[in-house]
């Protein structure tokens, strides 16, 4: 019976723990989720162990445990507002961004004051799709451990502004007919209706059962997929 109890109580502090846990981490906001500076990791790695060991541990008192959850996401938010607020006291609390690769070359000394070997520094620009250090102009790590890249002039990808052209602006393609089901709601809202609809696709010999999906511009474009799209033919991948 004594156990039944303790996992009784287990699952009791899992329900009333779990959401509570939610509703701080939201009440300490996305910046700690999307990014994790330092300061926000030490919160949610006590966050984790103050949790785990109520949960755990069916001694534990779970009141305390709560209170001591409310108070740690309210730390947070005490010491994230003041790192805002005051810029010296955010350097204090988190790492500053830190150059690691100027005009092609690495900062050494910078990357053994942050502890990244020349692996970690390549591997990233990897991942930045950087392949050889010299078309870097600027490279630094951020506060959350990520590398930012800045490539040399010379080295970026032409753009449309680049060229001078003007791009034409497609906009947004809404879904009208999902599965052979017309959205007429969407088409009222272009000033059109589903016997517009119907014209179009009858001009290419199409019946709306015939389509699994098809959506619309603000130019009155149409793309469509069939259900049994024969036409195109790809070689199959490796497994």
């Amino acid at each position: 019976m004594e156990i039944i109890k303790d996992i009784l109580v287990v699952y009791g502090r899992i329900v009333t723990i779990i959401p509570l846990l939610l509703i701080v981490t939201l009440l300490v906001g996305k910046r700690s989720i999307g990014e994790i500076p330092v300061f926000d990791f030490i919160i949610i790695i006590t966050l984790g162990s103050v949790v785990g060991a109520d949960i755990a541990d069916p001694s534990v008192n779970h009141l305390p445990t709560a209170i001591a959850v409310i108070s740690i996401g309210l730390l947070q938010r005490l010491i994230a507002g003041f790192a805002i607020k005051y810029r010296w006291f955010g350097k204090m609390v988190t790492f500053e961004p830190t150059i690691v690769i100027k005009n092609g070359e690495f900062m050494i000394k910078n990357m053994k004051r942050i502890r990244y070997s020349l692996d970690n520094i390549l591997m990233m620009l990897r991942e930045q799709g950087v392949f050889d250090s010299s078309d870097v102009e600027l490279a630094l790590i951020e506060a959350n451990g990520n590398l930012s890249v800045h490539k040399k002039a010379e080295k970026n990808n032409v753009t449309i502004e680049d060229l001078k052209l003007q791009k034409k602006h497609v906009g947004i393609a809404y879904p009208v007919l999902v599965e052979g089901k017309i959205y007429t709601k969407i088409l009222n809202q272009f000033n059109l209706d589903d016997k517009w609809l119907l014209q179009q696709f009858n001009k290419k010999g199409l019946k709306p059962e015939d389509i699994f999906f098809a959506s619309l511009t603000a130019n009155h474009e149409i793309q469509y997929s069939l259900f049994n799209n024969k036409s195109a033919s790809y070689p199959e991948f490796l497994n």
